[in-house]
């Protein structure tokens, strides 16, 4: 055996082992609850991406009541999104808010749309966003028409008073003033609010103010080619000889104005009018329901006496009638009469005369306007221009029109050009004038009378009254020595009349006495009733003595009487 060949009792070697890596994955099951969340989240992300709408930013003047994640945008009282930021402006004049929309109304977010903050307001209006007391205050949303989309908005100081698709119509309104007229002003149809004033503006001449009214459907029907609307704000007051009149709408038009709207008094059905229409705003109800005017005639009066108390807007008046009023006066030089006169212009309304215009035919060959010619005939047959008082107390005075005869003068003389584009009026002097004139003339008068000559007249007159009374009372004295000498016969019978009167007397004493007891019970009668007459006068008077002291009774009734105070227990 050779020493290399291990001995036959040694262990054989072992092989080396190979180390392979395992294929097999095996998975936990506290991995799965996880990886479905992530799905879960994944999913929720992708579909709020999906559904998110668009980011917009809104400029305010200021934030208050605006709070990240909290202040909504509602429209039509629907949450259609949410305000996600709100930081100042660069400028730091303004505040952005950013505000995510809904992705089903990203319709919204076009140019035209109009946002602003829904917080508590008092206005003229009326009281609005109380329900943000408990809620807080959101954002209001006035969807816009353009078809350009827009990502930047400047928000609205106040919530505008019409929003688009609003049912009802606009109108506008010619005014002379304003008055107490405001945007949010009510609009009244048979004292029920009917609509609102949203906007005024001058035109463009300036002379005359628009105002934009909105009538709510469905009183927008209401509201016709002749349909009149008047300024009814504060209380409107007329002497009437019935009365004192007073004219108000509701205490909210007394104290912040309003306007009302009705139909003419002579209007006949018609159909409504369009949208946008054009309407006279008049400055009473009175003046609204009255018949039309038609177009006025310009005219002008010239008078040489002082218009002290004639002002702007006094009447025309034609014995009775109000035919027009004064529109100014003016003072010039009258160069024939090397003088001052007043001119006065005014507008007169010949359709007011009614019947009378009616039935006026113009002479044949005329030419003019028929108003004119009109005219020209009342003049020619006296009708003249004065200035009279109106009120003593005041001191205001009318221009009136009358037919006054001339004195000295053929009145038909009188003519006007009819064919001027302001006629002029023939004028005589006012009744104060002729006043003063017969004063004068009366003053002169009495200074051509020779009183001396009267008094000396007067002297010897009431001297030879002295003689005639000296002769008058030595009559009477011989008349009295007369009586005195009567026969006796005469005085016995003056005796025996005298007796017979007595007797007389005493007859008649004792009819009145049994006409007496033969009434008596109809004279108890009488006063008895004398008496509850009496009795019930006085309680007439205690009542209007009370009513005096508690005039709150009339609504509320007399208070019950309070119950007598408890007996006081006697002394022990």
């Amino acid at each position: 055996m050779s020493p290399a060949e291990p001995p036959p009792s040694a262990t054989p070697p072992l092989n080396e082992p190979v180390l392979t890596r395992a294929r097999r994955v095996r998975l936990s099951w506290v991995w799965v609850v996880p990886i479905v969340a992530l799905l879960i989240a994944a999913a929720l992300v992708v579909r709020a991406f999906l559904q998110a709408g668009p980011l917009i930013v809104i400029e305010f003047r200021s934030a208050e009541g605006l709070e990240a994640g909290r202040t909504e945008v509602r429209f039509k009282e629907v949450v259609v999104g949410r305000v996600t930021k709100v930081s100042l402006h660069p400028d730091r004049k303004k505040v952005r808010a950013t505000v995510r929309l809904d992705k089903s109304v990203d319709s919204l977010a076009v140019q035209d749309t109009r946002f602003w903050v829904v917080r508590p307001r008092i206005g003229s209006a009326g009281i609005s966003g109380l329900s943000t007391l408990l809620s807080g205050a959101y954002i209001g949303v006035d969807a816009g028409a353009s078809e350009d989309s827009s990502d930047e908005f400047i928000g609205l100081d106040t919530p505008p008073l019409l929003l688009r698709g609003e049912p009802g119509r606009s109108f506008v309104m010619q005014a002379d003033d304003l008055g107490s007229l405001d945007v949010g002003t009510p609009v009244y149809y048979r004292r029920i609010r009917a609509g609102r004033v949203v906007g005024y503006s001058l035109d463009e001449g300036g002379r005359s103010l628009l105002v934009q009214v909105f009538i709510e459907a469905p009183h927008d029907k209401l509201v016709t080619k002749r349909t009149r609307f008047w300024n009814a704000s504060g209380i409107e007051l007329a002497l009437t000889p019935s009365g004192l009149t007073v004219t108000t709408q509701s205490l909210a038009s007394v104290l912040a104005g309003g306007i009302a709207f009705g139909s003419a008094n002579d209007a006949t059905p018609e159909p409504t009018a369009p949208a946008g229409d054009s309407f006279k705003l008049y400055a009473t109800e009175r003046a609204a329901q009255a018949a039309d005017d038609g177009d006025p005639v310009r005219v002008r009066m010239v008078f040489s006496e002082s218009l002290r108390g004639l002002e702007a807007g006094a009447p025309i008046d034609l014995l009775g009638i109000e035919l027009g009023t004064v529109r100014d006066i003016a003072l010039h030089l009258d160069p024939a009469r090397q003088r001052f006169a007043m001119t006065v212009s005014a507008d007169v309304y010949p359709r007011r005369m009614g019947v009378v215009r009616g039935q006026f035919q113009p002479p044949p060959g005329a030419t003019g306007p028929r108003d004119a010619l009109l005219l020209a005939q009342l003049v020619e047959q006296g009708l003249r221009a004065q200035v009279r008082s109106g009120n003593l107390l005041t001191g205001r005075l009318y221009v009136a029109l009358d037919f006054i005869p001339q004195r000295g003068k053929d009145a038909a003389r009188a003519r006007i050009d009819t064919s001027a584009e302001v006629l002029t009026l023939p004028t005589v002097a006012g009744s104060l004038n002729d006043m003063q004139s017969q004063l004068s003339e009366t003053l002169e008068r009495l200074s051509k009378v020779r009183f001396d000559e009267i008094a000396s007249g007067l002297k010897d007159t009431l001297k030879s009254a002295s003689g005639a009374g000296t002769a008058l009372q030595l009559t009477l004295q011989g008349a009295d020595a007369t009586i005195r000498r009567l026969t006796p016969e005469a005085q016995r019978s003056l005796a025996e009349l005298q007796q017979t009167l007595a007797a007389a007397q005493r007859a008649l004493g004792s009819a009145e006495r049994n006409v007496a007891d033969v009434d008596a019970p109809l004279q108890r009668q009488a006063g008895q009733t004398l008496a509850e007459l009496q009795r019930a006068a006085q309680a007439m008077r205690v009542l209007a003595d009370y009513l005096q002291r508690h005039p709150e009774s009339l609504l509320r009734g007399k208070p019950a009487d309070a119950e007598p105070a408890a007996a006081a227990e006697p002394r022990k």
